[in-house]
C-alpha cells in the first residue's frame, strides 16, 4: 500500500531510494480472471451511516485535531472496504 511507505521531507514522497519503493506491478481489478478475485464489499454511500461516517470526519475529536475543519474533501473521507467473509 503506498500509504505505508516512509514519508520523505519536502518534495520527496519516502525516505526509501527509488529502487526500493518503486511498484514492481499492479492490476486493475476488471483485468483479473472472476476466480482470482478478491470479493470485496463496499459501504454504500447513499445511507445514513455513510453520512453520519462523513460527518465524523468533518469534526474530528481525536486530540491532534484543536480545531474542526468543518469540512472534507476526498481525501479526508477514505471508503469503507473488506473482504467478504467466506460463506
Amino acid at each position: 500500500m503506498l500509504s505505508d511507505l516512509p514519508r520523505g521531507t519536502g518534495r520527496s514522497v519516502t525516505t526509501r531510494n527509488r529502487a526500493e519503493s518503486s511498484i514492481k506491478s499492479m492490476r486493475v481489478a476488471a483485468d483479473v480472471p472472476a476466480s482470482q478475485r478478491t470479493e470485496l464489499e463496499v459501504l454504500r454511500t447513499d445511507t445514513p451511516t455513510f453520512t453520519a461516517y462523513v460527518e465524523a470526519r468533518r469534526n474530528r475529536r481525536e486530540e491532534w485535531f484543536k480545531v474542526p475543519a468543518g469540512h472534507v474533501d476526498v481525501c479526508n473521507v477514505p471508503i469503507v472496504v473488506r473482504a467478504r467473509p467466506a460463506k
